[in-house]
């Protein structure tokens, strides 16, 4: 087993400029690791690295670029040395029932979630075992195994990073790679906020939600026990996980999911705002 150096773990983060991207590099770094952040957001991710410190560093991309992983895996290594674990952490979504998204706001769905992670995945497939060594983690959604109304094309996408992960795996067992896909469920990121603002995502609010630095921590804890998969929460996750099989279950749970989702969006709309105490 390769031994991990005193300054920890060489790790690229994808989507890290905010939400788990960015607690997933928080919190990397605090355990010793050092963290390559990148983001189609230039500003806002090498403002990250800079709050971060010297053992963080940025840099601007699209996921969507084969050209653009290849630069992201370059400055990585010119900053700390060859990348040992990849989090593919980048994703978007539109909002709405799938009737009503344009033909572009699907393709923009597949072309960043599914095709943007498989290009990752291959550029560090073929880095990762040039070196001799390597860690994917695909940061997924439990959407991976639940059709959820409001996010046809998202769990889409979703369903397939799952079933491309695990071939990859497979196909890979013979090598020297690891390879741990994780599912989060509703995280209190922007993209909740975006779901707050659309009533046919009401389902997001069914559950409970997790700050995004909770998935932070199955993230980095990954990185060093390396499981193969991991759902959240651990018991209802996988309920879900099993659940998520039977299409003639999903058409009868899921409504009332979503009834309760729309009961406790209103709630949570007409809540008084409370000030936060003074300091």
């Amino acid at each position: 087993m390769r031994q991990i150096s005193d300054k920890g773990q060489v790790i690229l983060v994808t989507g890290a400029a905010n939400g788990i991207g960015a607690a997933v590099a928080e919190l990397a770094i605090a355990r010793g690791h050092r963290v390559m952040l990148t983001d189609v957001d230039e500003e806002a991710v090498l403002a990250r690295a800079r709050e971060l410190g010297s053992r963080a560093a940025a840099c601007a991309r699209d996921i969507r670029s084969p050209e653009g992983w290849s630069r992201a895996f370059e400055a990585a290594e010119a900053s700390f040395g060859v990348v040992d674990v990849l989090v593919n952490n980048a994703g978007i979504i539109h909002t709405g029932h799938a009737r009503d998204l344009s033909p572009q706001q699907h393709r923009d769905i597949v072309e960043v979630n599914l095709l943007g992670t498989i290009t990752g995945v291959c550029t560090a497939l073929e880095r990762m075992t040039a070196q001799g060594h390597g860690h994917i983690i695909n940061v997924c959604s439990m959407t991976a195994f639940l059709p959820l109304p409001g996010y046809a094309t998202y769990c889409g996408t979703k369903y397939g990073l799952r079933a491309f992960h695990h071939s990859v795996a497979i196909e890979e067992r013979d090598g020297p790679l690891d390879f741990t896909i994780i599912h989060p469920p509703s995280t209190r990121t922007g993209m909740l906020d975006q779901e707050m603002a659309d009533p046919s995502c009401a389902i997001s609010f069914a559950e409970k939600s997790y700050a995004p630095e909770r998935i932070a921590e199955a993230v980095v804890d990954a990185v060093t026990t390396k499981p193969v998969e991991v759902v959240f929460p651990p018991l209802a996750g996988r309920v879900q996980r099993i659940a998520g099989v039977f299409p003639r279950l999903m058409r009868r749970v899921i409504p009332m999911a979503e009834a309760r989702g729309k009961r406790q969006r209103e709630k949570l709309l007409t809540a008084p705002t409370t000030a936060p105490p003074a300091k």
